[in-house]
């Protein structure tokens, strides 16, 4: 039997793990503002202490309970919020998450009339300063802004190939190498996007490496 090569292991990850988190949470990403938006407050939910599983669900919630938009999140109270993230299992964090996400929409809507387009074109497409300008909202740090990014350059891809921290632990775990542009082109035309939320998936999951390495086998 041939030895597995890392191109098998990258096959095996994209196969197994190949699915974006903006997918999951029902969001068809596009350069346009609600999807943008909802990225963000997805970004928010994940970037908490809490199951993916949760974060994901509250999204949906949200986005079911009408919450698609700033000016929607803003408009619902407080209440409302707290019972789209109690449904979606979101209940460790539901109270202090509410609030932050009815700020974040005032802050989008006041500073970027509700578009985060706006937001790239004021950083001049630069993403570095990107990731600075998401960590002004409420609930978004230096790990939230990688989440939003990892997922945004899909549809914004002077930010591509964005290959965070956490990305690179899963490369690692796989013995992969963790140069962005290494993994793209281990990749074969996989979108960065979907290659950097398998990483992370990886990462996240104590169990993965050894199955992905398992299957590249097969």
């Amino acid at each position: 039997m041939a030895a597995t090569t890392r191109r098998d292991v990258m096959h095996a990850l994209l196969d197994g793990y190949g699915r974006t988190y903006a997918q999951e949470a029902g969001i068809r990403l596009r350069n346009a503002p609600q999807p943008l938006y909802r990225l963000l407050v997805l970004a928010d939910l994940l970037s908490a202490r809490i199951r993916t599983e949760a974060a994901i669900g509250a999204a949906r919630e949200l986005a079911g309970a009408g919450m698609r938009d700033p000016r929607r999140m803003a408009a619902a109270t407080w209440q409302q919020r707290v019972d789209a993230l109690g449904r979606g299992g979101y209940r460790r964090y539901d109270e202090r998450t509410a609030a932050q996400l009815g700020e974040g929409a005032e802050l989008v809507t006041e500073r970027y009339g509700g578009d985060l387009r706006k937001m790239r074109d004021e950083a001049g497409g630069d993403t570095d300063a990107i990731r600075q300008s998401l960590q002004e909202f409420p609930g978004i740090g230096p790990a939230g802004a990688d989440i939003f990014l990892r997922e945004a350059q899909a549809v914004w891809p002077e930010a591509a190939p964005y290959i965070d921290g956490k990305a690179r632990q899963g490369a690692d775990a796989l013995g992969l190498p963790t140069a962005p542009a290494a993994l793209v082109r281990l990749a074969d035309g996989a979108e960065p996007a979907v290659l950097a939320a398998a990483l992370v998936r990886v990462a996240l999951d104590k169990k993965a490496p050894e199955a992905v390495r398992e299957n590249a086998r097969a």
